[in-house]
């Protein structure tokens, strides 16, 4: 018979129906429910502290059996992924745990089952078998995939809150939200776990050890939130792990916090490596913060959704510029280096937008179905048009006058030439040899952008990578990364993090509704489409909104549907 022994310390009958209360009633996710239990057993009799064990073994079935294939190496040796695999291709991609190097740590009940806040929840711990799956798109036949270890708050802790020492660094550049995730780390270690002791780290990554900390209270983070920017500052570069983790180590840190975008967070992977070489009992999560959406896996990055809001402000005010002028041009050019997701969002959200120009779908001006073309085309036909163009696009073009291409700044990123100033340049000279009445304005509104605070929508999925961030580290879990996966929040290993970037799939249907609302070409021949198919083809992945299929000739592609 199925059955689950639980051993708690209290002091109150109370205590204990509340506690059965939430162990008995399903999740709030629906995804675990512990009423398949066919009994339960409280004993109170004698324990120091609170402990659950799980027998889902039963006489009329088989136990489901998971196995761990690859966990972490010891401290002599590199880190690898630890992957826990199950029946009908269920892969478990886990996080690491401070008790795969460090033995026998202590254990205590979490705080929060005695937080009045939270009385009113059912069940606010999370079962330890739940995971989240990476694919929702599936086939009857599909196997369960890759999944993620769900977020949230755990039964037992790995730290007791005096024990606790936490710091938080942001990193790269501004972000909306950036503040809301510092406030809501402070608040979320007060307030929920009673830590008192949170520093923010100066400056960056060079902050460790080249500045003064920040002592942050709930007083002082209080209504950072309505400000943009960063209250503990932020930088480039400056990462330097022996002097960084000495400095977490001399000043008796055990939990980082550490915010920023892929470059930080490959930072933040080998912070975590040096911790656990040298044996230390340190926390290190990540809060992935990228105001392009360039981090894979997750849904989307914090700032995001603020940054695309901000953004239709230029657009409108080049629409009418562009209106009220003959033959304007209104020219737009908004954040994505590699990724144009704000561009595309931007675009989509405004519809006044005549053509959307992105890093992953080249472009040309010249000839049959350039873009010199279709805006001769539009402005014949509307008397003015509204382009947007992301800051990475077109640099292919540049390349006779382009001389910072081997170039960098502090995190490692190509300098790009101003391709909005260069494509502006191009489309005068264009219509001056065409002999065309053309006004043409251009905005860059990039740093008015990153400098606002955040929007409601994002402000409320910052409090949730923030809490889900100090759940985290609490319970033990280390060398994560917070993120959304499939709307709900999880615990991803560092390495998925930053083994590439997201990107637009201009092959997806998502790009092909951009291209219904602005009507532009798609600048790609025939041939450079199959291609892309094909290659997609290939490896017969199977997408969110696509389906792999074979044709009569046994070729595997790719389609919307």
């Amino acid at each position: 018979m199925d059955s689950i022994s639980v051993r708690a310390s209290t002091s109150s009958s109370s205590s204990i129906s509340s506690l059965k209360s939430r162990f008995l009633e399903p999740s709030v996710s629906g995804i675990s429910s512990l009423r398949k239990f066919s009994s339960v057993k409280f004993n109170t009799s004698s324990s120091s502290g609170s402990n659950c064990s799980f027998n889902s073994s039963s006489p009329s079935s088989s136990p489901t059996r998971y196995q761990t294939k690859s966990v972490l190496m010891g401290s002599a040796g590199n880190l690898k992924p630890k992957t826990v695999s199950g029946p009908a291709g269920y892969v478990l991609e886990d996080v690491p745990h401070l008790s795969d190097y460090i033995p026998d740590l202590p254990t205590y009940p979490n705080p929060l089952q005695d937080n009045p806040a939270y009385s009113v929840v059912k069940q606010y711990f999370v079962h330890e078998d739940d995971t989240v799956p990476q694919k929702i798109v599936v086939h009857k036949t599909s196997p369960r995939g890759i999944h993620f270890r769900r977020a949230g708050p755990r039964q037992k802790v790995y730290f007791e809150s005096d024990e606790v020492h936490a710091c938080i660094v942001t990193c790269g550049g501004l972000c909306p939200g950036l503040n809301t995730v510092i406030r809501e780390i402070v608040c979320g270690l007060y307030h929920m776990y009673g830590v008192k002791r949170v520093l923010g780290i100066d400056g960056g990554y060079r902050g460790f050890y080249a500045k003064n900390t920040v002592p942050l209270t709930p007083k002082v983070v209080n209504d950072i939130h309505k400000r943009g920017g960063t209250i503990i500052g932020t930088s480039r570069g400056g990462h330097d792990t022996s002097k960084i983790v000495d400095s977490i180590q001399d000043r008796g840190i055990n939990q980082v916090f550490i915010i920023g975008g892929d470059g930080t967070q490959k930072g933040a992977s080998v912070i975590f490596e040096e911790v656990r070489k040298r044996g230390l009992k340190v926390a290190v999560a990540g809060i992935p913060k990228t105001i392009d959406n360039d981090i894979p896996v997750i849904d989307k990055s914090f700032g995001f959704d603020s940054a695309v809001e901000e953004a239709q402000r230029a657009i409108n005010a080049a629409h009418v510029e562009a209106e009220s002028m003959e033959n304007g041009i209104g020219l737009v050019k908004l954040m994505g280096r590699y990724s144009g997701f704000i561009a595309m969002y931007a675009t989509l959200a405004s519809r006044d937008v005549d053509c959307c120009l992105i890093p992953e779908s080249p472009f040309y001006l010249e000839g049959a179905g350039g873009l010199f073309e279709y805006i001769e085309k539009r402005l014949k036909e509307n008397g003015h048009m509204v382009i947007v163009i992301a800051e990475g696009a077109g640099q292919e073009l540049l390349s006779e006058s382009i001389q910072s291409a081997t170039q960098q700044d502090a995190s490692g990123n190509k300098l790009l030439q101003d391709v909005g100033l260069w494509l502006s340049q191009r489309i005068k000279d264009y219509f001056k040899q065409r002999k065309m009445v053309m006004n043409l304005k251009y905005i860059d509104p990039t740093y008015m952008i990153r400098a606002i605070p955040s929007n409601a929508s994002d402000n409320v999925y910052c409090t949730l990578l923030a809490q889900s961030a100090v759940h985290g580290a609490m319970a033990g879990y280390t060398g994560f990364t917070v993120g959304l996966v499939n709307g709900r929040q999880t615990y991803i290993p560092f390495y998925r993090i930053i083994e590439k970037q997201n990107m637009v799939v201009i092959t997806d249907r998502m790009w092909a509704r951009l291209l219904s609302s602005t009507n532009q070409p798609s600048f790609l021949r025939v041939k450079d489409v199959i291609e892309d198919k094909k290659e997609e083809g290939t490896a017969c992945l199977l997408l969110d909104d696509q389906i792999c299929s074979e044709d009569v000739s046994g070729n595997k592609e790719i389609s919307d549907v």
